[in-house]
């Protein structure tokens, strides 16, 4: 499915040691997502590997829902 102005607004996380999706499909769908101006923010850490998801772990990647919830709120998802 293309990306368009009607794609909703999109939160990339990504590590860079993640082995089953590599950091340029994120880096490719940014770049689509600017191109068709669509609200978008992109987050590539060096660790974390692949569905890291919400457990905690000692790596900085773990605070990624502080800035997804940043974000949100700087986009008017969530009030400030």
């Amino acid at each position: 499915m293309p990306v368009t102005h009607d794609t909703p607004p999109t939160f990339l996380l990504q590590a860079e040691d993640d082995t089953v999706d590599g950091v340029n499909q994120s880096l490719v769908y940014y770049a689509a997502l600017a191109k068709a101006r669509v609200p978008a923010e992109l987050h590539i850490y060096a660790h974390g590997g692949h569905a890291f998801g919400l457990r905690r772990t000692s790596q900085p990647i773990t605070g990624w829902p502080d800035l997804a919830e940043a974000w949100l709120r700087t986009i008017g998802v969530l009030p400030r």
